[in-house]
């Protein structure tokens, strides 16, 4: 997929669930249900077992559905990255600025989201050849982060990622985040077997950041 693309509908969609979970096949139910609550944007982070052989089958099976996408989460290194890339990751998500993972999602044309907190790590990110940054933990700060850092460094795109909740995931938006990534907020329900849960949860989502962008 081309990369504009896929940052424009990961953009539109707002938010990116992030899927942890404890199998390959509790992986794909969440990734199902999350889909059925009309969220078209799934990361699949590199602590589930098995992360890279369920993004390809998860690729494989939604190959023909061109709005359908799915990213690498908790990717630290540059062949991680690559792994993922050729499983049919179509975007990388890092919890901290590695600099191999940027070059290799470059050189594939992939989105690259490395994880900063601080002004100078948004920088360097930058600089790198980051397309958005992941600001994490963003619980620590909350939304006025994303405010602090657009001010002196408005061309940041910025998607906060820990502690985003249906309470506040207006804020996050209104305070100017390209988008928001949500984990336990969304698979809460999964543990229990409970993926109805996990659909309204994602179908919350998308009925706030629909509010909160039309407010």
């Amino acid at each position: 997929m081309d990369k504009q693309k896929t940052l424009s509908i990961i953009e539109n969609t707002g938010i990116v669930p992030v899927v942890r979970a404890e199998s390959a096949e509790q992986a794909i139910k969440i990734t199902e249900a999350v889909k059925d609550g009309g969220i078209n944007v799934i990361e699949i982070t590199m602590t589930v077992p098995g992360a890279v052989e369920v993004i390809k089958d998860l690729t494989d099976k939604y190959k023909n559905d061109e709005e359908m996408i799915f990213g690498a989460g908790s990717v630290m290194d540059g062949e991680t990255a690559r792994n993922c890339i050729l499983a049919g990751a179509e975007f990388i998500v890092g919890p901290a600025l590695d600099k191999s993972m940027i070059e290799v999602a470059n050189r594939y044309q992939k989105p690259v989201i490395p994880g900063a907190m601080t002004p100078t790590e948004v920088k360097k990110a930058l600089e790198a050849g980051a397309d958005v940054v992941k600001i994490f933990p963003a619980t620590l700060f909350g939304p006025k982060i994303i405010k602090a850092i657009k001010g002196p460094i408005p061309q940041a795109e910025l998607l906060p990622t820990g502690g985003v909740s249906h309470d506040n995931v207006k804020d996050w938006i209104d305070a100017g985040s390209f988008a928001v990534a949500a984990g336990s907020a969304i698979v809460a329900g999964a543990d229990e077997g409970d993926y109805e849960q996990v659909k309204e949860n994602a179908e919350k989502f998308v009925e706030l950041i629909g509010e909160a962008r039309n407010s």
